[in-house]
């Protein structure tokens, strides 16, 4: 005879319902069916529903429950864990204090509940000391679940020591226990303790779990410790948790973040499970290895899996499209990013600023800043660093105090965006403001930002102040770059071959614009014995070839006046541009070697380089020096005719003096008349020199006076129109 299957459980049934709701009305059709079937008196079915329900009728049905239901702990539990839940912090304390003077005793599960709301709450470590003391006290505190809900508020809380101290304390430990500190130490920036720990637990005897692998994974990502996650890896596949997704995107994210691209691919097609967080690392470590085309791949292969892109996909794939120009796909990734709905995320959005911004549309990138419903501080960076980037440095400067005024802190990136801006436009005020806010917070001694102050300082032309902060900071190559450069082009050129003497003291390595910077003291100097000491250095490290160097190295054998050398180091060079030649033409004019400036010149108009500015500034110079009235004419009058090249004041200038040196004063007065824009002083101090020269006395008195106009403040002016008068017996 079959035994009759016994009738189901009510309260198991309605239990059922209750934890399968997932909206208002079937919390409440499962509540209907307690009442009907006489559990509202039941324990476990009034926990239920107080955890099933919002914070108000948690509250209402606690307190409508029989008085004798909460004579115990675990109703009153049940209350602290739903305002917990809820994030009503300040009710699940209330709820914890009411039960305290109800005469309720806690037991072992209210004290994890109410300090996982004290771990949730920013405000609430006065109440989580306050619930460890009362835990204590009641000898709760060698539990070990107890235990590991004190090392988590403590470590939430940033008490780095006492989390410390309460696992140093703890009587049993447990799995959870070793990865809440190795966690503790992580997010506190103490890596190195962090795989202490984890090798702790290995000491222990104590099982790794999943958690165990993906907290010691995170570390190894954030401290380059590739050896140590290989270690790890090989962990994984003994206990057999490789298989596991959150395992295999750890392991992804770590190789990606160490370098090790070809073991994050590898991880990656050897899973058998993906999510999209799988996808999301892959892309990552494709973009940080900058294999930014297959991160586009990946990408084709997520849709084909049809894995739904999220924000995280968004954010990567946005910077990927900076780095291959791609902006029109960067708007049609926008456009699909409004469709979704993911223009909500702030990541999302500080990407779009970095896109448009790196485009040059600063428009589109202010629009999507001012339309961002949450702001970081990386949005405020990313939109100062984008005005300061495309030449709108004093929106840039505005945009910090804005940012202050709307709460947020500057950093670092913050300084290092906005002080450049300052430099560029010479404000200096505004740099000593940015200097003395990273003054109070600390950031003076970031590397970066000690460099940009350093930078902004000599740009300003302070370099007083540039070398006391060089002197107060950490030296890298780019400080001594900085101030070497600074000192290269001040009156003190000495002391930037000092410091380029002591960086290489230092153990610093010399890079091209350390040795440029010398090179030009050298030049300034000039100092032919140190830029030859130079240019052996630039030798031996196989950069005298790079372009820059080899042009300094030119200017610098030309200013010490060794046209010979110059001219060996040009014939040498692999490859010359137009700074090249016109180095040589300039160093042959001033010495007078006319035909080899000439020939250098025509060279280059036949094609060999393309001809600019000062190329033409160069050769009108060389002929009129040289007295070649007929070459200056032809050279001037192709560079108007032909339009290579739009003439400016120089140009003109240069004319001027040309026509002047051969005492055509009328002519060069009538090229000034007929210039298609107001001559600026050089054109009419090289006038108003001709007709000191040659007696032009008319002529002379008109260009004086325009030139006295334009500088009125200029003492050398009104002594070389004093010396004008006087040759010509004008004044006595």
């Amino acid at each position: 005879m079959q035994t009759p299957t016994p009738p189901p459980d009510p309260i198991s049934q309605t239990l059922s319902l209750i934890s399968s709701a997932k909206t208002l009305p079937q919390t409440k059709s499962a509540h209907a069916r307690a009442v009907l079937l006489g559990l509202r008196h039941s324990l476990t079915v009034t926990a239920a529903l107080i955890l099933s329900y919002s914070s108000s009728t948690s509250q209402t049905l606690f307190t409508l429950s029989p008085p004798h239901l909460r004579r115990s702990a675990f109703l009153w539990n049940t209350l602290v864990r739903a305002r917990a839940n809820s994030r009503a912090h300040a009710d699940a304390f209330r709820a914890y204090n009411n039960m305290v003077r109800a005469g309720v005793r806690p037991d072992d599960r209210t004290f994890p509940f109410l300090l996982k709301a004290c771990a949730d709450s920013e405000a609430a470590t006065r109440k989580g000391r306050e619930a460890h003391a009362s835990a204590l006290k009641l000898g709760f505190t060698g539990d070990v679940f107890v235990s590991n809900t004190l090392l988590s508020f403590y470590g939430a809380a940033g008490g780095l020591r006492d989390s410390w101290r309460m696992f140093d304390e703890m009587r049993e430990r447990d799995v959870v226990s070793w990865n809440s500190i190795i966690s503790v130490f992580s997010d506190n920036g103490f890596l190195r303790e962090s795989l202490e720990s984890f090798l702790g637990l290995m000491r222990s005897g104590l099982a790794v779990n999943s958690v165990s692998l993906v907290s010691i994974l995170r570390v190894c990502a954030a401290g380059d410790y590739g050896f140590f996650g290989r270690g790890v890896h090989r962990l994984a596949l003994k206990v057999g948790l490789d298989s596991h997704v959150w395992v295999g995107n750890g392991l992804i994210d770590m190789y990606g973040k160490c370098g090790d691209l070809g073991s994050s691919v590898r991880v990656f097609r050897c899973m058998s499970e993906k999510s999209d967080v799988s996808w999301n690392s892959i892309m990552g470590a494709y973009v940080n290895a900058g294999c930014y085309s297959d991160c586009l791949s990946v990408l084709q292969g997520m849709l084909e899996a049809d894995v739904e892109p999220n924000s995280i996909t968004v954010s990567t794939l946005l910077p990927t499209l900076v780095e291959l120009n791609l902006f029109n796909a960067g708007k049609e990734v926008h456009a699909h990013s409004i469709r979704r709905g993911a223009t909500c995320d702030v990541f999302v959005n500080n990407s779009l600023i970095d896109l448009y911004g790196k485009s040059g549309r600063l428009d589109k990138a202010s629009s999507v800043f001012a339309q961002m419903g949450s702001r970081n501080v990386v949005s405020w960076n990313a939109m100062i660093g984008n005005f300061a980037q495309n030449g709108a440095e004093l929106k840039a400067m505005g945009l910090v105090k804005e940012m202050q005024s709307h709460g947020e802190r500057p950093n670092s990136i913050t300084f290092t965006n906005v002080l450049p801006a300052c430099a560029r436009v010479s404000s200096i005020k505004q740099g000593m403001q940015v200097h003395a806010r990273s003054l109070r917070d600390g950031s003076c001694f970031d590397q970066l930002v000690s460099n940009a102050l350093i930078d902004m300082y000599a740009k300003c032309g302070r370099l007083d102040l540039a070398r006391h902060a060089f002197d107060v900071s950490e030296r890298d190559q780019v400080s001594y770059n900085a101030i070497i450069t600074a000192y290269a082009h001040s009156q003190h050129c000495s002391e930037a071959l000092h410091l380029f003497s002591e960086m290489g003291l230092a153990g610093i390595v010399y890079d091209n614009i350390s040795l440029v910077g010398a090179l030009s003291a050298c030049a300034n100097l000039p100092a032919i014995k140190q830029g030859k000491e130079i240019h052996c250095a630039c030798v031996r490290k196989l950069r005298n070839t790079h372009l820059f160097v080899a042009n300094s190295i030119l200017d610098m054998y030309i200013k010490c006046g060794r046209i010979d050398l110059a001219r060996r180091v040009f014939d040498r060079m692999p490859v010359k541009d137009v700074a090249s030649h016109n180095a040589m033409i300039l160093g042959y004019g001033m010495r007078g070697e006319l035909d080899a400036a000439i020939e250098l010149f025509d060279a280059m108009e036949g094609g060999v380089v393309e001809c600019d500015h000062v190329s033409y500034t160069a050769v009108l110079c060389a002929c009129s020096h040289g007295g070649l009235i007929e070459e200056g004419k032809k050279y001037f009058a192709r560079m108007v005719s032909e339009g290579v090249v739009a003439p400016t004041q120089t140009h003109y200038a240069c004319m001027v003096d040309l026509l002047g040196r051969a005492g055509l004063v009328g002519e060069a007065s009538e090229l000034v008349r007929g210039m298609p824009f107001e001559a600026d002083w050089n054109v009419w101090g090289a006038l108003v020199g001709a007709c000191r020269v040659h007696g032009e006395v008319e002529v002379g008195r008109w260009a004086a006076e325009r030139l006295l106009e334009l500088r009125p403040g200029h003492g050398g002016y009104y002594v070389l129109t004093s010396n004008m008068l006087r040759r010509v017996g004008d004044i006595v």
